[in-house]
């Protein structure tokens, strides 16, 4: 982690800002706009769209959410996954509990019905 809490604020940053939205305006203006093909409205929409990422990556927010993408790519290559095997045999005992819970709710439920029924004198 860094020792900064919060990146420095550049004054061009809420210039960037605008333009990524100005950028992801047109293409959701664009799009229902223009009548394009199907291939020039996705060329449009993902050269709009990768514009405006590259544009809010080069402000002090997108620098530090680049980042700790980076950092958390790392962090996900030290995990320890489970096996085939070791996942199968969880999942199993997992479906067995909530099988065994769902019996046993409603069991409950049953009985209760049955106290409640008795007490009140609606027959259920």
């Amino acid at each position: 982690m860094s020792a900064t809490s919060e990146a420095p604020k550049n004054g061009l940053d809420i210039v960037k800002w605008l333009l990524v939205l100005v950028m992801l305006s047109l293409v959701v203006v664009g799009n229902y706009i223009y009548e394009l093909s199907s291939l020039e409205k996705a060329v449009a929409i993902v050269v709009l769209v990768a514009a405006a990422g590259f544009v809010a990556a080069q402000t002090s927010k997108g620098k530090v959410f680049l980042n700790f993408a980076k950092e958390s790519r790392t962090e996900v290559r030290k995990v320890v996954w489970p096996t085939r095997q070791e996942t199968m045999q969880t999942t199993i005992i997992v479906i067995i509990a909530t099988i065994i819970m769902g019996l046993i709710l409603w069991g409950l439920d049953a009985i209760l019905l049955r106290v409640v029924s008795f007490f009140t004198g609606l027959g259920f």
